[in-house]
């Protein structure tokens, strides 16, 4: 489990095959601890730490990963967001993001607003669901409130901090990111559809509302 609030930005120093998958050595400069076994979020996506060497650790990245998120596409040298594991202790303030990848999603567009910077994006369709305005959304593994939807494609408004402590101030026009879908819209679609009867006030009675 995650937050979404982006501990640091990091560096795949390099990548050696794995069967169908790969194996990605993570510089994450100093100071950032982590320790084999340990669950780590990579631009949002879930890894489990193998092997800690020095400043540097080892994920292992089955193909479904690769498949399913824009690790396919990263080569050494590549800048991603890290965050480590939410503990019992900490502070809850971005939302709860599991480091599973729903889809991938593509920048449409960028426009500057003073100081800050929105972005569109365009979100594989069978996300459209759970793009709602005002809601949470995770893209690359940053927790972010979409200001506005348009079928498929949603905005998010990017403050200069996030900017400034995250990939995403990098990214251009027809860059693809990670995104993962508030958790709590995918518990309330399970919950109203199971039975196809959606909420009615019957259905409501019936689960004792």
């Amino acid at each position: 489990m995650f937050t979404g609030l982006i501990e640091r930005i990091g560096k795949i120093a390099r990548l050696e095959p794995l069967g169908d998958g790969k194996i990605f050595l993570i510089d994450p400069g100093k100071g950032f601890e982590v320790s084999a076994g340990d669950s780590v979020a990579l631009d949002g996506a879930c890894f489990t730490v193998t092997e800690k060497s020095g400043n540097s650790f080892r994920v292992e990245v089955s193909s479904e990963s690769l498949s399913r998120t824009t690790f396919k596409k990263k080569k050494a040298g590549a800048r991603v967001n890290l965050e480590r594991s939410l503990r019992l202790s900490d502070r809850l303030a971005g939302h709860f993001v599991l480091g599973h990848i729903d889809g991938i999603g593509k920048i449409k567009k960028l426009s500057k607003k003073g100081g800050f910077q929105e972005m569109e994006i365009e979100a594989p369709r069978e996300l459209e669901k759970y793009l709602v305005e005002k809601g949470s959304i995770a893209v690359d593994g940053i927790s972010l409130t979409i200001n506005r939807v348009s079928g498929p494609v949603f905005s998010i408004m990017l403050i200069p901090e996030t900017l400034k402590r995250t990939t995403i101030g990098e990214k251009k026009v027809g860059t693809e990111v990670n995104l993962e879908a508030d958790l709590l819209g995918k518990y309330v679609e399970k919950f109203i559809g199971k039975d196809k009867k959606g909420i009615t006030l019957e259905r409501l009675r019936e689960d004792g509302f």
